[in-house]
C-alpha cells in the first residue's frame, strides 16, 4: 500500500521491523545462539543436554541432531541451522554437532568482515573459493580403502560412536554394525550401494548392551496366534496374506430372519464352512507358515493349528514389505492363493 507515493507497511501490534545491517545482524545472532547451545556437547568430553518438551517429557542426549530436533526453534535463520544438521545426518549420519558449530564460526567471521565494510557477496565468494580449496586438500590426503576391509570400516564406525553414550562398547557394536552393512551391500557399477531400510533394529529392554546380536534374517515381533501351532518350522513355505481370515461384515445394514433352531444351525454351519474353506486354500497352496497383515478368526486359528500351520496376525505393513523383499513373495488375499511353483 502507499500514501502520496510513500510505502505503508501494516504489521501486527508489537511487531518490530528491521532491514539492512540490523536484519543481517539479527539473523546471524539467532543462528550463532543455536551453534553455542550445542557447542559444549562436542567431543569425548562433551556434556549431555537435558531437554524438556511442552508435555514434560525429558530427553537426555549429546547428539546434535537429536538436540536440534527436540528444540522448539522459531526464528527463520535459526531454523536453517536445524536444517543444516538434518541434512548432515541424512547424508553422512555423523558430524551433526560439528557442522552446526562450523557454520556458527563462519557466520562469526563473516560478521567481523562486514564490520570492516566488506560486502556480503565478496564474503560469500571467498567462502566458495575456500570450499573448493578444502575439497582439493581432502582429495590429496584421502587414502584408498577397500569397501570390504572390515578393520578399516570398524575404525570408521568406532569414530562415530566416540562421543556417544555407547562409547565404552564401541568396539563390540561397531563390529555388529559393519557386519550388518556388509550383509545388505550390493555391488553396483564398480561400487557398493547400501539401502539402510534393509537393516532393521529391534529394541528390547532389560538386557545389557553386550547382549546385542546380529541376526542374519528377519525378526518379526509377533507370537503364534494359537498354542497348538508348531513353535519351529523347517523348510518353510511362507504365505503372506493382506486380508483378514474372518467373516466379512457387510457394508450396509442387513437383517436375517431365523425362525427355527434348524435355520440357526444351518447359518452357523455355513459360517464354519466358509472359514474351513479359507484354511483349505492355505493348506492346498502348500503353506506351512502363514503371516497375516490383518485379523484371524478364533475358529480359523483352531483349524490352522489342527493342520500344523504356523500363523501370526496383525503384522505391520513395513514388516510385510520386508518379508516380501526377503522371500521374493507377494502379499495376496486368500482368494488368490495358488500352489507354489517350487
Amino acid at each position: 500500500m502507499s500514501a502520496q507515493g510513500q510505502p505503508v507497511v501494516i504489521l501486527k501490534e508489537g511487531t518490530e521491523r528491521s532491514t539492512g545491517r540490523d536484519a543481517r545482524g539479527s539473523n546471524i545472532m539467532a543462528a550463532r545462539i543455536v551453534s553455542e547451545a550445542v557447542k559444549t556437547s562436542l567431543g569425548p568430553k562433551g556434556m549431555d543436554k537435558m531437554l524438556v518438551d511442552s508435555f514434560g517429557d525429558v530427553t537426555i542426549t549429546n547428539d546434535g541432531a537429536t538436540m536440534l530436533k527436540e528444540m522448539d526453534v522459531q526464528h527463520p535463520a535459526a531454523k536453517m541451522m536445524v536444517e543444516v544438521s538434518k541434512t548432515q545426518d541424512d547424508e553422512v549420519g555423523d558430524g551433526t554437532t560439528s557442522v552446526v558449530i562450523l557454520t556458527g564460526e563462519l557466520l562469526g567471521k563473516a560478521t567481523e568482515l562486514m564490520e570492516k565494510k566488506v560486502h556480503p557477496i565478496v564474503i560469500i565468494d571467498g567462502y566458495r573459493q575456500a570450499e573448493e580449496k578444502a575439497l582439493e586438500i581432502l582429495e590429496e590426503i584421502a587414502e584408498k580403502v577397500d569397501p570390504k576391509d572390515k578393520e578399516v570400516l570398524k575404525k570408521v564406525s568406532m569414530t562415530t560412536m566416540a562421543s556417544k553414550l555407547i562409547n565404552q562398547h564401541s568396539e563390540y557394536l561397531s563390529g555388529i554394525a559393519v557386519e550388518a552393512v556388509l550383509q545388505v551391500a550390493e555391488d553396483s557399477n564398480g561400487g557398493y550401494e547400501v539401502d539402510l531400510d534393509n537393516i532393521k533394529i529391534e529394541k528390547k529392554p532389560g538386557a545389557s548392551i553386550t547382549d546385542t546380536r546380529l541376526i542374519q534374517g528377519l525378526i518379526i515381533d509377533k507370537e503364534v496366534v494359537h498354542d497348538g501351532m508348531p513353535k519351529q518350522v523347517k523348510k518353510a513355505t511362507i504365505g503372506l496374506l493382506n486380508a483378514a481370515m474372518e467373516i466379512e461384515k457387510t457394508e450396509f445394514d442387513s437383517k436375517i430372519a431365523i425362525e427355527t433352531p434348524e435355520q440357526m444351525q444351518a447359518y452357523l454351519d455355513q459360517e464354519e464352512q466358509m472359514l474351513r474353506d479359507m484354511v483349505k486354500k492355505v493348506k492346498d497352496a502348500g503353506i506351512n507358515v502363514l503371516l497375516c497383515q490383518k485379523g484371524i478368526d478364533d475358529m480359523v486359528q483352531h483349524f490352522l493349528a489342527r493342520e500344523g500351520i504356523f500363523a501370526s496376525r496383525r503384522l505391520k505393513k513395513s514388516d510385510m514389505e520386508a518379508l516380501a523383499k526377503a522371500t521374493g513373495a507377494k502379499a495376496v488375499s486368500y482368494t488368490h492363493l495358488t500352489l507354489p511353483t517350487n
